[in-house]
């Protein structure tokens, strides 16, 4: 298994997977949109045997404080061949995702997702912070994770992401 930043020529097979993990088009469309428009932090690639199992993409998120904006990443989607699911592959990404991020300087990811999957790598309740989604979503499924100590304390404001997840 190798972990890598996505080529120009894996684009078909990462919009296959995503439709294939979701079931629809329309995380798909939302990365062939991020793309297009240049809203791309982060976008890794699992591949085993010259084929994409996996993928996982980082965006821009910005935390609107009364005093500032705080630039964060939002991780989504996160999508594995639903047939090799349930075997590492997502954790690899997650981790090799949230390293990239650290090393880039980054202050914290946010990530709407499941409260027993994300906590593994050091997510929290992102209300911890006293940020909250722009979404409604139900507590504790929109978490965070500082990537610097104390990254996030004392910015409590609402998570705004890239406009283009309201087409999703």
């Amino acid at each position: 298994m190798i972990i890598r930043p996505e080529k120009p020529s894996d684009t078909a097979e990462i919009r296959y997977l995503n439709e294939q993990a979701f079931g629809r088009p329309a995380e798909a469309q939302l990365v062939d949109t991020l793309r297009a428009r240049g809203r791309i932090i982060l976008s890794l690639v699992a591949v085993r045997e010259d084929h994409v199992v996996g993928h996982i993409l980082f965006s821009p998120v910005t935390i609107e404080t009364e005093r500032e904006a705080l630039p964060l990443a939002g991780l989504a989607p996160l999508a594995v061949v639903p047939t090799l699911q349930r075997q590492g592959i997502g954790s690899l990404l997650v981790k090799a995702g949230l390293d990239a991020c650290r090393k880039a300087g980054l202050a914290g990811v946010v990530v709407l997702g499941h409260p027993d999957y994300y906590p593994r790598f050091g997510f929290v309740p992102a209300s911890n912070y006293g940020i909250q989604s722009e979404y409604a979503v139900a507590e504790g499924v929109f978490m965070a994770i500082e990537l610097r100590a104390e990254a996030l304390r004392g910015h409590a404001g609402l998570a705004k992401y890239a406009p283009e997840f309201q087409l999703v």
